[in-house]
């Protein structure tokens, strides 16, 4: 298949769309049912006729906290165009699971698409773990380096400073000859 094929939407807007809800990757109803081109209800009405292939971990319901935070947060909605239902939230599987769901050829490229985005993040997490991990190795052994280089310069400055010279006695000495 063509790069030009898979490519419907920007890699971009799609990796703007995955949020981290409950210590999750995950996309929200109205998100994918734009990406996917067909309305909200449409897709939670596919979701709802086959509820089974959607458990808890493959997508959930935001709480109103959650909602109220979101649409605070990054402006989900504007005033005026308010859901009467709570967003449900697709974890990575969940967006898999929608391919089956949603019957179009659109579906699959977008869920390709989709899951590239998805593979993506995880790499740079990954990457950033790392990194973070080889950071935090550096740094101890600065910390050890510090402590070595702070006893040189101690060593130095003792050998640096004037050896003291004996105090002479106070008082007259006679000398015994």
């Amino acid at each position: 298949m063509k790069k030009a094929e898979t490519s419907l939407i920007p890699q971009e807007t799609i990796e703007g769309k995955i949020l981290l809800i409950r210590g999750k990757k995950v996309m929200i109803d109205r998100d994918l049912a734009m990406l996917y081109g067909v309305t909200t209800g449409n897709l939670n009405k596919a979701v709802r006729r086959n509820i089974e292939r959607f458990p808890g971990d493959f997508m959930f319901q935001l709480s109103k906290d959650e909602y109220d935070s979101l649409r605070f947060q990054i402006g989900i909605l504007k005033k005026g165009q308010h859901s009467k239902y709570l967003p449900q939230a697709f974890t990575q599987e969940g967006v898999a699971m929608l391919s089956g769901v949603l019957n179009s050829k659109r579906a699959v490229q977008v869920n390709i698409q989709i899951m590239r985005a998805f593979v993506k993040l995880r790499e740079i997490l990954s990457t950033n773990k790392e990194l973070a991990h080889k950071l935090s190795q550096l740094e101890r052994k600065i910390e050890k380096h510090d402590v070595e280089i702070q006893a040189i310069f101690k060593a130095i400055r003792q050998l640096m400073t004037p050896p003291e010279k004996p105090k002479g006695k106070i008082g007259f000495s006679i000398d015994k000859k």
